[in-house]
């Protein structure tokens, strides 16, 4: 790339930083595995945690409604599974009706829904399945024999019941997204989550939609943010940054040319904006992160905060924070400098440790380009790993970092745990709408503290702002690492689960 003016010289962490972008899977991970290392004691007690927690939500889970007994019925390792998720996904990018009913037709009508029907407790997925089944036979009714009377008759159902049927399908996806999205406004969202504040949850919103593409769109989220921000901050009342809800900033979403590129541009208006948006968060005492991008927009996302951070008009304020994702293999880097990054701004920093979210886009690109190498780890047991590591790491920093450990599996819940050390300043977070089956049945241990098993800060996530609709987030993590489905799947008996220890092979997912 050729720039007007030349970039400031890295620092050795920032060379550090880059030098690990397409680091030798390997190697990489055997030095992260020692890291990550637990004694024998120790992997013991995770896969006791892990084996109660796993046993309990199998237990009650199909006994329960929503989305947790859908997902339980049509497993994403099944055809109607995949179908059910391609839809979904799908149906929210198609812009007329007629696409639509092919859409359907295409999708739904060769799937088994009959031989899930009955299977569950649930009314909910009864009904769906009765409505899946019937919406399948009616769109393949056109291959019916013409010459048989019942056929025409089907085909006559088939030509007037489309438009019926594609409201249905779409409907039944809008309910399906509200177990995902918490409202059409931040104001219905932070109604809709006073129960489960009253319950014990932090909540952490976030808008629903990809990277501003004008900058009338980059105007709109703008404004939108700092809206949020204020209704979010009237909400939390006198609550510390820790106990309120909090908000996340895509940074893509305030500019249309966020990429580095264009480094020059992005400093100058990306900054200005996101010291507002800060300044606002501060005067709230609300916590304020910064969601994570795609991997060539990493270092671009580390000047931007590392400017704001540095801001003295945010002075003494830690809830200023961002999202490192584990599947890279800067993680444990972008940790180093982080952490060099919250001593020289005497500041502590919230931390969202995710897997991340752009794992077929980051491989996909790089096989375009043709390069060397990916920024990504190509397995999960590789993430998984670093993200144990990148535990650690935050753990052993205490005055740089406030951990955040977004997962949904039980044996990384049991892992942080054990790596927490009887510690309760930190929290667990979810996507709103999934893992609420571990992290119930933790808050009810919170009674029995002898046992270990107490759960610190809850916080269910990314309860996006905007139109309603599916988040593109747990959608993708759905598809890609089948996160509930690994947690606790109904045909795998506990204890194999519990033998794969953290720390020596695969580690929680």
């Amino acid at each position: 790339m050729l720039f007007s003016e030349a970039l400031p010289a890295p620092t050795p962490l920032r060379a550090a930083l880059r030098a690990a972008i397409r680091a030798d899977e390997t190697e990489l991970v055997r030095r992260l595995a020692e890291e990550a290392r637990f004694a024998p004691a120790a992997l013991d007690r995770i896969a006791e945690r892990a084996r109660e927690l796993v046993v309990e939500v199998r237990e009650k889970r199909r006994a329960q409604g929503g989305i947790d007994a859908f997902m339980n019925e049509f497993e994403l390792s099944s055809r109607e599974g995949v179908v059910l998720m391609c839809l979904a996904e799908a149906l929210l990018r198609v812009p007329d009706a007629e696409t639509v009913d092919k859409l359907i037709k295409d999708k739904i009508a060769e799937a088994d829904w009959q031989g899930h029907l009955g299977h569950s407790d649930s009314l909910f997925v009864n009904a769906s399945t009765w409505a899946l089944m019937l919406t399948g036979r009616v769109v393949q009714l056109d291959e019916a024999d013409t010459r048989d009377l019942a056929g025409v008759l089907r085909r006559m159902v088939h030509k007037s019941g489309e438009p019926l049927i594609r409201g249905a399908v779409t409907q039944a996806m809008r309910i399906l997204g509200r177990q995902f999205v918490m409202g059409r406004t931040i104001e219905a969202a932070l109604e809709r989550a006073r129960p489960a504040e009253k319950a014990g949850y932090r909540h952490s919103y976030d808008m629903l939609g990809e990277a501003a593409r004008t900058m009338a769109d980059a105007d709109r989220y703008f404004a939108a943010y700092r809206e949020a921000i204020a209704a979010i901050g009237k909400a939390a009342g006198e609550r510390s940054v820790i106990e309120a809800p909090g908000i996340s900033i895509k940074l893509s979403a305030l500019h249309p040319r966020y990429e580095y590129a264009q480094r020059t541009r992005i400093m100058s208006e990306v900054v200005p904006r996101l010291k507002t948006l800060a300044g606002a968060a501060k005067q709230m005492n609300i916590g304020f992160a910064i969601d994570a991008e795609e991997s060539d927009r990493l270092d671009l996302s580390l000047d931007v905060i590392e400017a704001v951070s540095g801001d003295p008009a945010l002075a003494g304020w830690n809830g200023f924070g961002l999202a490192v994702q584990a599947y890279l293999k800067r993680g444990p880097a972008t940790l180093d400098w982080l952490a060099d990054m919250a001593r020289r701004h005497e500041r502590r920093l919230m931390v969202r440790l995710v897997k991340g979210a752009y794992w077929d886009a980051e491989v996909k690109l790089s096989q375009e380009r043709g390069l060397d190498g990916y920024p990504v780890f190509t397995r999960k047991v590789s993430t998984d790993v670093c993200y144990l590591a990148c535990v650690k790491r935050l753990f052993a920093d205490a005055q740089a970092f406030y951990p955040q450990f977004a997962t949904h599996n039980a044996h990384s819940v049991a892992a942080v745990l054990e790596a927490a050390g009887g510690s309760t300043d930190f929290e667990f977070q979810r996507l709103h709408g999934m893992g609420e089956a571990i992290y119930d049945r933790g808050r009810r241990r919170q009674a029995r503290p002898a046992q270990g098993h107490s759960l610190p800060g809850l916080r269910a996530g990314r309860h996006p702002r905007g139109p309603a609709g599916l988040s593109g987030a747990p959608l993708a993590g759905e598809r890609r690492e089948l996160l509930l489905r690994q947690s606790h799947p109904r045909r795998e008996p506990a204890d194999r689960r519990d033998r794969r220890r953290p720390g020596r092979q695969a580690g929680p997912g």
